[in-house]
């Protein structure tokens, strides 16, 4: 999917489509920060220091990504 193909998908006047693409960011947003904390950790970056990066803190980062998946 393009990026004209996913703005043509969120600007959609079908509440369904726009939600679907909604659900979709989400999904692939969630993938790139678990790549980059996995990446973050492996360079030696405290849960501290990836949750400032994240504006969260880092319990909650922590909690969410802290036990191998």
């Amino acid at each position: 999917m393009t990026d004209d193909d996913l703005s043509t998908l969120i600007g959609s006047d079908d509440p369904a489509v726009g939600l679907r693409a909604v659900g979709a960011l989400h999904r692939l947003a969630e993938q790139v920060e678990a790549a980059h904390i996995a990446l973050a950790r492996r360079e030696g970056w405290s849960w501290e220091q990836i949750g400032d990066a994240l504006g969260v803190s880092r319990q909650s980062v922590h909690a969410k990504h802290g036990k191998a998946r």
